[in-house]
């Protein structure tokens, strides 16, 4: 997922934004869906794109507490998610230099 969000301690990355991606992997229990071909029996994937683009929306000084609540509000809208693993990088960060990403990773 890529987005234009406004995270960062710096003021100009408060005024102008950056790109962000944030990739998922969730481990959940399938076998139910396999059999029953019915949205009702998996994670829409669509409604955890909804969550992650509100949590996005809301400007975080660090990467690390964006991800943190996109693990929260995923887990507290679906129960049945084991376990969560994001990346969440910021794409071309203010250093004093050339850099693509600072990227982050947590499990939950």
């Amino acid at each position: 997922m890529q987005f234009h969000a406004y995270h960062g301690v710096y003021a100009q990355e408060k005024k102008t934004g950056n790109e962000f991606r944030v990739d998922l992997k969730l481990e959940v229990d399938v076998s139910k869906a396999c059999l029953s071909d019915s949205l009702e029996d998996t994670v829409n994937y669509s409604a955890v794109y909804d969550i992650v683009r509100h949590e996005i929306e809301i400007p975080s000084k660090l990467i690390e507490h964006v991800a943190y609540r996109i693990i929260e509000q995923i887990k507290k809208h679906f129960p049945e998610i084991e376990t969560v693993e994001i990346r969440l990088a910021k794409m071309s960060p203010p250093v004093n230099g050339e850099m693509e990403a600072a990227e982050i990773t947590i499990i939950a």
